[in-house]
């Protein structure tokens, strides 16, 4: 009798969830400024750097940083990955926490996808780029070195450079792999109106993104992308994005409940070919700030 009433608990309680989770997917979510303490926003620890750095100098005027591990200086092949948006410690040891271990570029150019939209659209930037990399890897290692992969990520504004990128073809087919971390955003057509009020969604900064996700898709290339409840009110959300793109690819969503990284809290799971869509619960600016300490594992997942 005490089993079988336990056992209607647990049905109970799993529909109860399964319901609570189906809402979080479907429904929403506000900003909030309210302060919480119920999710464990686990932060990374800065560690002293061990390697070597060259300047990077974009067409534009921006500027970024070529780090490369001690470890890797002398390998005649590098993985490359080149990250926008986000402190470059950080971006150094979800690189060095792969395995093989990979060389990185950052470039944290200010707020806002448009100053990295820009500065990636002067003509030549991503060549430009790529050849002070090479340079400055040759120069460290005394000879010529190969980069085999390169894999592009980006947190929140830094997607406005990928996007950019992957506009060219050359480089779309070049890119071995791409990580967005909650940072997929458009504006609203018209002009910050959201959906619930009639408006609908500027594709075409997400063209190029859906594009290779497609790739992904087909067993061409890697992609995960991640997204948060935060709704930003004038333009649209990475929830909201992130829909759009599986809709357009013909996918449909997959709610789930599951612990995520750093007690981070997963509202779905999607995944087609070398595709990935992960959604986590949270509405304020630390659940926002998870997914960029987020990716040692999420780079891991990407590669694996």
């Amino acid at each position: 009798m005490i089993g079988r009433g336990t056992a209607r608990l647990g049905r109970r309680t799993a529909m109860a969830l399964g319901l609570v989770g189906l809402l979080a997917w479907v429904l929403p979510a506000q900003r909030s400024p309210m302060q919480e303490s119920l999710r464990l926003h686990a932060r990374l620890v800065p560690a002293p750097p061990v390697g070597d750095s060259v300047a990077l100098t974009l067409p534009g005027g921006g500027r970024g940083m070529l780090f490369v591990p001690r470890a890797q200086a002398r390998r005649d092949r590098q993985h490359l990955l080149l990250h926008f948006h986000g402190a470059p410690w950080l971006v150094r040891q979800a690189a060095a926490a792969q395995k093989p271990g990979m060389t990185v570029a950052t470039f944290s150019l200010g707020s806002g996808s448009g100053v990295y939209d820009r500065s990636f659209r002067e003509p030549g930037a991503m060549d430009s780029v790529m050849a002070q990399v090479q340079r400055g890897l040759d120069s460290l290692a005394g000879r010529t070195v190969r980069i085999e992969r390169v894999v592009l990520s980006g947190f929140s504004a830094g997607h406005g450079a990928i996007r950019v990128i992957l506009r060219d073809s050359t480089w779309a087919a070049r890119v071995h792999a791409v990580l967005l971390l909650d940072g997929m955003h458009t504006s609203y057509v018209p002009e910050g109106r959201p959906l619930a009020d009639g408006g609908t969604l500027d594709s075409l900064n997400l063209l190029s993104l859906t594009a290779f996700a497609r790739r992904a898709v087909n067993g061409q290339s890697r992609m995960l992308v991640t997204h948060s409840e935060i709704f930003p009110g004038t333009y649209a959300s990475t929830t909201e994005t992130a829909q759009w793109m599986l809709q357009a690819l013909g996918l449909r969503a997959k709610p789930v409940l599951a612990w995520g990284p750093r007690g981070m809290q997963q509202l779905g799971d999607t995944r087609a070919g070398r595709l990935r869509v992960m959604g986590f619960a949270g509405t304020s600016a630390p659940d926002h700030i998870d997914h960029l300490h987020a990716m040692p594992e999420m780079l891991r997942l990407l590669l694996r």
